[in-house]
């Protein structure tokens, strides 16, 4: 049994060693969407202004700094360093600094920056299929590309639940593609005017942010490296090495590729844009064709990566215990590969809602990049954290803290601009995350504080003596309940209550099975307390927070290596039954917390308490969430009391 739990570890691990395939691999998970901005940075910079050398030579600057600091320093460089066990982003860095950082505030900067990487994340789709789905405007100027794009995007969320695994090796190849395609017609312009080339000098960077509206054109420069997030995100895929080596080739291509528009642009100063992107602009006509399929092909995988991303991000939120406890399904046998159709529904009425209302790239371009900005600003927070557990020297942290707010904070106040411009429509969304998240934290947290635990051992002669009672008909040979207590020697009094009182419930063994979510990853262990030799035990399940809680499956391999090693009896003691070595059968007793919005709690936990219960409505079932059988299982509604509001005092008359 053990080397089972350690060959599962062993196999959830994604340990990823440095290798060719891993690189590869990696172009084709990790970089959609920051590889996909070269799409429409450039023409988000220029705008409707004149095309000048300043704001060309500042544009590029801007962008060469941004990619450098932002991208290959704070993510590449340093974020991907805090991974836990192998694992990355936000909740994973708040799980990993939770052990030995135990502030309350912690919780509050990983819902917010998780709820405004989800939130943004909406638009990732939608304006990435429709930057390259425009550019068949350039050859047929008549064509509806709205529909289109549409299409494209349901296909895409239509195929989720199919899993990715097949579509998924042909992923690295093409964005090899797309970046070669990138870096070849950036350096073919890049050879007509190699001067261009000075504007890697953040000398014109900052003479363009020292520029009162240059500044402001930060919230179109963000958009080069809103991908930054989600690369720390998809550390788990590939491992750090692959994503490290990969992404020399990466940035070289994007910035080569941002050069060339320059060059492009160049050529065309004095002029504007009148809706042109110089990403297809400077591709020949002949090649246009070629280069929108290649670039449609980038986008969809790029859509891809964020919904993927978002599933993750989710499962392990919904872990964390910061998410309802939403049906998660696994479409393929490839690790990592979940799919939550209620969350697969939600974003696909999210992209098709900004493609309807937006319409344009460009208008996406003005709402692209808000909440980003704050997601940067909460890792950035944590990462400050996981530094001082590491025992770095402070002056260290302090200048790269204190850095990255700055830099983080000017991007985040040049974005505001965009609030009004549709910015509001990503803060609408991730404030229904964060009510979400807060709604189950707060919910928890109250639930914890009302349970009342008492000694096992209390109620052990009692729990014997009902089993032996033969006047009482058995209720199941074996009863299992789930229990939250940390402690082995504790156990809910509602249970307690449930076992022999409530109905009195006679078994041969009584189970209590307690799951405890590790701040790590992939741990798959267990523990055996024999309470009672043939009549009461206790199993305690330590599960990595992406380990699917399989309760049923697990408890069963564990039940057979304890039946082996003489540690317990489970053969049915019907005599008709125990001669042919048949087991008795199993039990699942869940015991659901009932709290009601009367009690005496302030507005927020009146609102907390309230969001929950209608989130029953679209949350599974327990028995599902612990892959129970249904027809094994009996749910009990037991109330949670708080202090009531009203207390009554009844008067005896005769």
């Amino acid at each position: 049994m053990q080397n089972y739990f350690k060959s599962m570890k062993k196999n959830l691990s994604h340990q990823h060693k440095l290798s060719i395939a891993g690189v590869i691999v990696s172009l084709g998970i990790i970089y959609g969407d920051i590889g996909t901005s070269p799409l429409y940075v450039m023409s988000a910079i220029i705008g409707k202004q004149m095309i000048t050398k300043e704001l060309i030579y500042g544009g590029l600057s801007a962008v060469f700094w941004t990619i450098t600091l932002l991208t290959t320093i704070k993510y590449v460089m340093i974020t991907l360093q805090a991974d836990n066990n192998g694992e990355g982003g936000i909740f994973s860095l708040f799980a990993l600094i939770k052990r030995k950082r135990k502030k309350k505030y912690f919780i509050w900067i990983a819902i917010l920056g998780g709820s405004m990487l989800l939130a943004d994340g909406i638009i990732t789709p939608p304006i990435s299929i429709s930057s390259a789905i425009e550019g068949l405007s350039v050859v047929y100027p008549e064509i509806q590309t709205i529909p289109i794009v549409i299409a494209i995007i349901i296909l895409i969320f239509l195929l989720q639940q199919l899993g990715t695994s097949t579509v998924g090796k042909s992923f690295g190849p093409i964005m090899m593609l797309w970046f070669s395609m990138l870096a070849f017609w950036g350096v073919y312009y890049i050879i007509k005017n190699p001067s261009i080339l000075v504007a890697l000098s953040p000398h014109y960077a900052i003479k363009m942010l020292f520029n009162p509206k240059g500044f402001w054109l930060l919230g179109a420069i963000f958009l080069c490296t809103t991908g930054a997030e989600a690369l720390y995100s998809d550390l788990g895929h590939v491992g750090k090495e692959n994503i490290r080596i990969s992404w020399i080739f990466v940035k070289i291509a994007l910035i080569l590729n941002y050069f060339g528009q320059g060059v492009w642009l160049l050529q065309h100063e004095g002029q504007l844009l009148n809706g042109q992107n110089p990403f297809f602009a400077m591709m020949p006509k002949e090649f246009l064709l070629v280069g929108i399929g290649i670039a449609t092909l980038a986008a969809i995988i790029a859509s891809q990566a964020l919904i993927s991303g978002s599933f993750s991000l989710i499962s392990e939120a919904v872990r964390l215990n910061i998410f309802p406890k939403i049906e998660i399904k696994y479409p393929a046998v490839t690790l990592g590969q979940i799919y939550i159709p209620i969350i697969n529904n939600f974003l696909l009425i999210g992209c098709i809602s900004v493609v309807l209302y937006f319409k344009k790239a460009a208008a996406m371009e003005a709402a692209y990049g808000l909440a980003i900005t704050v997601t940067m600003l909460m890792t950035t927070l944590l990462l400050r954290e996981y530094l001082i557990t590491k025992r770095r020297a402070p002056l260290l942290i302090w200048v790269l803290f204190l850095t990255y707010v700055v830099i983080e904070g000017a991007f985040f106040i040049a974005n505001l601009i965009k609030f009004m411009h549709g910015g509001y429509f990503t803060l609408i969304v991730s404030s229904l995350f964060i009510l979400i998240m807060f709604s189950r934290w707060r919910t928890v947290k109250i639930k914890q504080s009302l349970r009342e635990y008492v000694p096992i051992n209390d109620y052990l002669d009692q729990l014997k003596a009902l089993s032996s009672d033969q006047s009482l008909p058995k209720f199941a040979t074996n009863l299992v309940f789930l229990t939250t207590s940390p402690k082995e020697s504790e156990i809910e009094y509602k249970i307690i209550y449930s076992i022999l009182q409530k109905q009195p419930k006679r078994a041969d063994n009584y189970w209590f099975v307690h799951v405890n979510v590790t701040k790590s990853p992939y741990t798959c262990e267990y523990k055996v307390d024999t309470i009672s030799k043939n009549d009461v035990y206790r199993i305690t399940f330590n599960l990595g927070f992406k380990v699917e809680e399989k309760i049923s499956q697990f408890l069963r391999i564990v039940i057979e290596d304890m039946v082996k090693k003489g540690e317990v009896t489970i053969n049915s003691p019907y005599h008709s039954l125990k001669e042919n070595n048949i087991a008795g059968d199993f039990r699942f007793v869940i015991l659901e917390e009932i709290l009601s919005t009367e009690n005496q709690l302030d507005f927020k936990d009146r609102l907390a308490i309230k969001i929950n219960l209608w989130l029953k409505n679209i949350t599974t079932t327990p028995e599902k969430w612990f892959n129970l059988d249904s027809n094994l299982v009996m749910v009990e509604k037991v109330p949670l009391l708080i202090n009531s509001v009203n207390k009554y005092e009844l008067l005896r008359v005769n």
